[in-house]
Parts: structure tokens; C-alpha cells; sequence
């Protein structure tokens, strides 16, 4: 085997996974500080473009070294590129079509993850998937470098006090909106002039440090808990995940049970959360998780196959639940001057928490039962701590800090 990464040196399989979704964790942060800098569209066409060479450097890695290091920044690259493009997105929605949207684009991840086995087939080799898979990202970088396709976001150009950029922003959406009424095009013109005239004394661009956060306790309190609910939703997701091989015939069935799971929570998500509101979901699958695990980690040993498979199925379902709710109601929390920083520490908490898996699987370790404690015990501790959340359903995304 290459590099021979088996026998005494099987500990570096989980050694690359790990640093990879560190990478992930390192490029959420990273990128949710520029994305409040600099904007969301630059962050997301500059992590885009980096993210070719860099994926190109993993296919030609020559040693083991060089994979964990281009493996490292192709992670902070893709988290790049995922958050300014999840922030963006949430942005330009008004309230009853914000979860719809996120969960249509969650979708489409799923739908990348569903046909990958296949190209992995077609590929055979990894060096020729990973060639594959960055020449897809090629193609992205060069169809969404046309400002068309991707505005900068006005609610965070307005936030941060860029009236004129707002204006030509606000205008170049009404135009490709087409006309409409007399009333809304009366309205549409209106706003404009107001922006003109506000911006002709030049204001200068007023931007805000992450660390602002800890200025305002119930912003705080709402990330901390919400950061610790998504990192228990991923953390914990492996103690599931393990005992879906010894019940499923082959790798591919794993696979696909876990993207069917993740499917499955999305839609849940989208049907339930907009009718029920963002907390009491949250709250519900956030029980599922910590019962399901619990049952798994007392009596394992004396259910019946069908049932520790149920118990997991549903344990991976509503824990992919918790992580993509956790985030989704932090980006309506966090006010709009650091919604890119705050959403990339809960982010990254999830992927802290999905790196802490490989190491589990890393031979003789004992680490797997100390695990599933842990985070059995943290999922009833974020349960009393999901009740202290405010309700965001409905309500506009806030813009400052106070």
C-alpha cells in the first residue's frame, strides 16, 4: 500500500482525517473574520480560487507529510468558501424564506455526497478523484467570479456603513428583478434616493472585532450555547455511527444509511422548524440524541440487533438535526456586523467536535467508551441549556450589536 499506511501505520488514516477537519475548523474562523472585513463575496471568490491549487497539491503529494499539510489547507479553503456562501445566502432572504432556502442548498450537499461513491468508481484512484473533484471546483470559480451571479450582501454593506456600495447594490437587484408594480418601483426608487443622499457626506466604513461579542452578554450566551449545541451534534454522531457496521453489509451501506440520515434531518428540519419555531426542534432533537444515546450505552448488550440499529439510525438522524439547526439559528441570532465571525466559532465548535471521531478509530485506543460518555453526559447538560435560547422564527435578522 502507498506510503504504507497499514499494520504498525494504520494510526495515520485517522491522523489525515483529523487534520482535514481541523483544516475546516481553522477555515471557518478564519473566514468568518474576513467575511466581516472584507465582505462576503471577496471571501468566497478568493477561498474558491485558492481552493484549486491547493486541491491540486493533495493529488500530487509525493509523501505523507505533504498530504496532511495540503489536506490542512484545502479544509480551511473549503470552509472558506462554504461560510461566506452560507452568509450571503441567509442575507439576501427575507424571513418566512430563510430556512426554505438554506435547506434547498443543504440538499444540493447532499445530493455532492450521494454521487460521490459513483465518481469514486468511475476515478478508481484518489489522485484521479481528487483531480476530479477540483476541476469541479475549476469550473465554480470560474462561473461565479462574474459579480452577476453574486452580489455583495446590502444588509451587511448597510450594516457596516458603505451607503454608496449599498445603493449600487440595491439598484442592481431591482434591475435584475424586473419592473414590477408602480407602487414597489415608487418605493424602490425612494429608498435609493434616501441612500444617495445619506452617502454624499462619504461616512467612513464602521467594522467590529468578534471580541465585541463578550461586550453584550445575551449575544454571548446565545453563541456559547449554540456553539456547544452544534459541537455535540457532530461530536457525538460517531457513537452511532459505530454501530451501524457490524449490522450493515459493506462500506457503501454505511455510507449511504448516513447521507439517507442526513437527508432525512434536513427535510424534518424544513417541514417542522418554521411551523414549531427554531428552539422547540432544537430542544426536540437534541432529546432524541441524548436518549438514544444513553439507551445505547446502558443496554447495547441486551437489545435486540434491530433495535440498537433503530437507536442509531435515529441517533445519527436527529444529531445531523441539532449541528444544522444549531447553525442555522446562530446565523439569525448573531447581529449582521459579526454574523460572519460568530457563526465561524459555532462552526468550527462543530468540527472540533466531528475531529474528535477518527481518533476513537486509531487501534488499541480505549478512547470510544470514555466518548460516548462524554458526550451523552453533554447532551442532557445542552438540552437545559437550548431553553435559555430566544425564539428568532419570523423575526428580521438584527444588524448591530446593541
Amino acid at each position: 500500500p502507498q506510503w504504507d499506511l497499514v499494520c504498525t501505520s494504520r494510526w495515520k488514516v485517522p491522523l489525515e482525517q483529523t487534520t482535514h477537519l481541523l483544516g475546516w475548523m481553522l477555515g471557518s474562523v478564519a473566514a468568518g473574520l474576513a467575511c466581516d472585513r472584507f465582505g462576503r463575496r471577496p471571501t468566497f471568490v478568493v477561498s474558491l480560487v485558492l481552493a484549486v491549487p491547493l486541491g491540486l497539491s493533495v493529488a500530487l503529494a509525493v509523501d505523507f507529510v505533504m498530504v496532511l499539510v495540503a489536506r490542512l489547507l484545502f479544509g480551511v479553503a473549503l470552509a472558506g468558501a462554504f461560510l461566506s456562501l452560507y452568509v450571503a445566502r441567509l442575507e439576501l432572504c427575507d424571513p418566512p424564506h430563510r430556512l426554505g432556502v438554506t435547506m434547498v442548498a443543504g440538499f444540493f450537499w447532499i445530493a455532492g455526497e450521494l454521487l460521490l461513491p459513483g465518481l469514486a468508481m468511475l476515478c478508481r484512484d484518489w489522485r484521479v478523484l481528487q483531480g476530479a473533484v477540483t476541476m469541479i471546483l475549476a469550473l465554480l470559480a470560474a462561473c461565479w467570479w462574474c459579480p452577476a451571479l453574486l452580489l455583495e450582501s446590502p444588509r451587511w454593506l448597510l450594516a457596516t456603513r458603505q451607503l454608496e456600495r449599498a445603493r449600487k447594490t440595491l439598484q442592481a437587484l431591482a434591475e435584475s428583478s424586473g419592473s414590477g408594480s408602480d407602487d414597489c418601483s415608487c418605493h424602490q426608487e425612494s429608498l435609493l434616493a434616501e441612500l444617495e443622499s445619506l452617502s454624499e457626506g462619504s461616512p467612513q466604513p464602521r467594522y467590529h472585532a468578534v471580541c465585541e461579542i463578550f461586550s453584550t452578554r445575551v449575544i454571548w450566551k446565545n453563541s456559547v450555547i449554540l456553539g456547544f449545541a452544534a459541537f455535540i451534534g457532530s461530536g457525538i454522531r460517531h457513537c452511532f455511527t459505530r454501530n451501524l457496521a457490524p449490522h450493515l453489509p459493506g462500506f457503501f451501506s454505511s455510507y449511504f444509511v448516513l447521507v439517507g440520515t442526513e437527508a432525512a434531518a434536513c427535510l424534518f428540519v424544513c417541514l417542522t422548524a418554521e411551523r414549531f419555531g427554531r428552539r422547540a426542534i432544537l430542544l426536540l432533537c437534541t432529546v432524541l440524541t441524548g436518549i438514544s444515546s444513553l439507551l445505547l450505552l446502558a443496554l447495547t448488550q441486551y437489545l435486540l440487533d434491530l433495535i440498537v440499529l433503530t437507536l442509531s439510525v435515529v441517533g445519527i438522524t436527529a444529531s445531523h438535526a441539532v449541528t444544522m439547526l444549531s447553525i442555522f439559528f446562530a446565523s439569525e441570532v448573531l447581529p449582521t456586523v459579526v454574523r460572519g465571525a460568530g457563526l465561524g466559532l459555532v462552526m468550527g465548535a462543530s468540527f472540533v467536535g466531528k475531529a474528535a471521531a477518527p481518533i476513537t478509530a486509531i487501534p488499541n485506543s480505549r478512547g470510544f467508551f470514555l466518548h460516548h460518555v462524554v458526550f451523552a453526559s453533554f447532551a442532557i447538560l445542552a438540552v437545559l441549556s437550548i431553553m435559555l435560547l430566544p425564539e428568532s422564527q419570523g423575526r428580521s435578522l438584527p444588524q448591530p450589536l446593541q
